[in-house]
């Protein structure tokens, strides 16, 4: 861990075109969220869908490494199966190692991430468990009878789910009809807290094809609990099995339904930046 000096050091990954930077600090700053915006800005920072923050973890806590995530609008987020595996081949990376267990904490509580090497210098395969999926958020009322219209018209059925954070799991016939920009906020805004929503269809056996709208972030190329929440809910709603490969305009990844689900995907590693600290 280091303490901010006259730069700060980070590290940027990607799990499935959703990246990520992050920090590994002895203290969460006072100013995060205004360094989560300006660090993720496209244009005039050095971009990325979020900011994690990596800070020590309590002894006896049960977890190696405490994950503070923020959204690239400054938000916090409470868990991200993307961000997990790219936050755990960070960590990996500063211990010199590619295969490793590491118990991070989360404000959703501790995860396991096993992290192994491959053929490619940059990128490793981590398999996360994400936990179970509990009963999501309610619209109101009055919400619900709006769902009824436009642009809520292509959507078979839904159902929400929480994993840690929140999620809307849609079931269209091609999620590439979907006009993300104007149905995914559109969907969000039932939920007084917001929530992230999936457009999702059976494009195979056992094999889903999603399309992501993150809460504080937008469309964004995948996520990682999203897969995890979307498979547990086709798999309950009898569509597929308990072995899932989840189709995002990234990359797949693999969602293992047990007792807890397991998700499995790469990490890889894009640039070490440093940036003045100011």
């Amino acid at each position: 861990m280091e303490h901010m000096a006259e730069s700060i050091q980070l590290s940027k990954h990607h799990g499935l075109g959703n990246d990520f930077l992050v920090c590994l600090f002895d203290h969460l700053p006072g100013d995060a969220p205004a360094r989560a915006i300006a660090w993720c800005d496209r244009h005039t920072g050095i971009g990325a869908d979020g900011v994690i923050f990596g800070l020590p973890a309590a002894p006896g806590s049960g977890s190696d490494i405490v994950m503070q995530l923020l959204n690239s609008d400054g938000s916090a987020a409470e868990i991200s199966g993307n961000g997990l595996r790219c936050f755990a081949q960070a960590v990996a990376r500063r211990q010199g190692r590619r295969d490793v267990r590491i118990d991070v904490s989360t404000p959703a509580g501790i995860r396991s991430c096993d992290v192994h090497a491959t053929d490619d210098p940059a990128t490793v395969m981590v398999t996360v468990d994400m936990g179970t999926v509990r009963s999501g958020p309610d619209p109101d009322a009055g919400n619900r009878i709006a769902a009824s219209g436009a642009p809520f018209a292509s959507v078979k059925r839904w159902e929400t789910g929480d994993i840690g954070n929140p999620h809307v799991v849609c079931e269209v016939d091609d999620p590439d009809a979907i006009d993300l920009q104007v149905a995914g906020p559109a969907i969000e805004s039932l939920f007084a807290a917001g929530a992230n929503v999936h457009f999702a269809a059976v494009s195979g056996a056992d094999e889903l094809s999603i399309r992501v709208w993150e809460r504080g972030a937008g469309i964004t190329n995948a996520c990682g609990s999203g897969a995890a929440v979307a498979a547990d809910v086709f798999h309950r709603w009898g569509l597929v099995g308990r072995n899932v490969i989840v189709h995002m305009p990234g990359g797949n990844a693999r969602v293992d339904i047990g007792d807890s689900l397991l998700l499995t995907g790469p990490a890889v590693h894009i640039a070490d930046v440093v940036v003045a600290d100011r």
